[in-house]
């Protein structure tokens, strides 16, 4: 991405810093900003125990390499004081803790999200993206705001073995081995919520058949574009976002 690294850190936390400022850009130029709440996170490559986050008080559109804060695993600021969310901390931290391929977490409030994690049955497969998720979704009953590190334990145990989950009356969870791979799993889900809804406004929605399900699933590694789950696809949006504002970069 930019070239010009912060001497006071290594180049893969630079380029770590680069990759999720640009997709907090991303997320708000497809509309998923929520104020100045949710996060992104990611470990910190070459740091164990550290990760990065938001910086609590900027819209997603203000977060660039720079103001990103790194925290350990306890929440303790690593640097200079920020201020950061506890409610975004806690819950991606016991995932960062616990999960080993949990490089990159995604946490939002989108309208389709919440409204399907509120939906008696949840998700149902009913359309191409939903499809890809049958039987691959945790279901977590919300508690409340997510501010007491006791939930933790529930939180792993409602996300199994799964990669993404729905936080129940209150968003979409999902996780990823890299940035790129989270952040289309998230893009796949949100839309899957999107059509569910469109699809239930008009009428009842048709289920797609397991045995169809299975073939699909089967199947869709063959139409994955090159460089990795999610590299050309996440490459495509930042691109998007440069063409009006490459300030995310500093």
């Amino acid at each position: 991405m930019a070239t010009a690294v912060d001497t006071r850190m290594s180049e893969a936390e630079w380029a770590a810093r680069q990759e999720l400022a640009a997709c907090y850009r991303v997320f708000d130029m497809l509309g998923w900003s929520e104020m100045i709440y949710n996060h992104i996170t990611v470990k910190v490559p070459d740091e164990e125990g550290a990760f990065l986050i938001n910086r609590f008080g900027l819209h997603f559109s203000e977060v660039t390499a720079s103001n990103l804060v790194k925290i350990d695993i306890d929440g303790n600021v690593l640097g200079d004081p920020a201020p950061v969310n506890r409610a975004g901390f806690v819950q991606h931290a016991v995932f960062h803790r616990n999960l080993p391929h949990a490089h990159c977490i995604m946490h939002t409030h989108t309208t389709a999200g919440m409204a399907v994690s509120a939906l008696e049955g949840g998700l149902r497969p009913t359309n191409f993206y939903a499809t890809a998720f049958a039987g691959q979704l945790g279901y977590h009953d919300f508690e409340g705001v997510t501010v007491r590190d006791e939930e933790g334990a529930r939180l792993i145990a409602s996300l199994g073995d799964k990669r993404a989950m729905f936080l129940r009356n209150h968003g979409i969870l999902v996780m990823g081995r890299t940035l790129p791979e989270a952040f289309l799993t998230h893009w796949s889900l949100q839309r899957a919520c999107e059509i569910q809804l469109a699809t239930m406004s008009m009428g009842t929605p048709l289920e797609v058949p397991a045995e169809v399900i299975a073939v699909h699933q089967r199947d869709l590694s063959q139409a994955q574009a090159p460089g990795g789950p999610g590299a050309a696809d996440f490459a495509a949006m930042v691109r998007l976002v440069d063409r009006t504002d490459r300030s995310w970069r500093d």
